[in-house]
């Protein structure tokens, strides 16, 4: 498997360029691209978006429901990742669909390494890269940094399904 940022967009980026261009991504609300609601919102934005790769923000919270003891648990690097994921899908349904956000489940986590627990305070970029979609389901490189040290990476796969959000 590639290094996550290594791909290249295999859909042309003149039609996703011109898209973005459009709606702007720090125009964003990240609630109009995910299912979940508060208190269970574990990303802050979205900041890049192609079909290959997506990047979001969060600065860990003192009153996060994942948060103990001043740390963020496994679960919520965990839940951290697979929002990113369907941040990806909502923009795409919102965006370039003009669809409804759909929820989508995780459906398998392979060869998670978790190298540090981030503190409240930290802010998190975390980027998942699709290694393969087929039908509704998503593979995807993943990894959680903290500055430039990534202190998370996985395997997820995702499965969409055709419930609206």
């Amino acid at each position: 498997m590639s290094e996550i940022g290594n791909r290249k967009s295999e859909v042309e980026q003149s039609e996703i360029g011109s898209r973005k261009s459009e709606i702007g991504q720090s125009e964003i609300n990240i609630l109009d691209l995910l299912p979940q609601r508060q208190p269970f919102i574990m990303i802050d934005s979205l900041l890049h978006f192609d079909m290959v790769l997506t990047v979001t923000g969060m600065k860990i919270a003192e009153d996060n429901m994942f948060v103990e003891n001043g740390v963020l648990t496994e679960s919520g690097v965990i839940e951290n990742i697979a929002q990113t994921c369907a941040a990806r899908m909502g923009y795409i349904n919102k965006y370039l669909c003009a669809d409804k956000v759909k929820i989508g489940f995780i459906g398998s986590i392979k060869d998670l390494v978790i190298e540090e627990l981030p503190r409240v305070g930290d802010e998190l970029k975390t980027t998942v890269e699709v290694v393969s979609e087929i039908f509704a389901i998503t593979l995807v490189n993943a990894k959680v940094e903290i500055g430039d040290k990534v202190i998370a990476s996985c395997e997820m796969k995702i499965s969409i399904t055709d419930i609206d959000g």
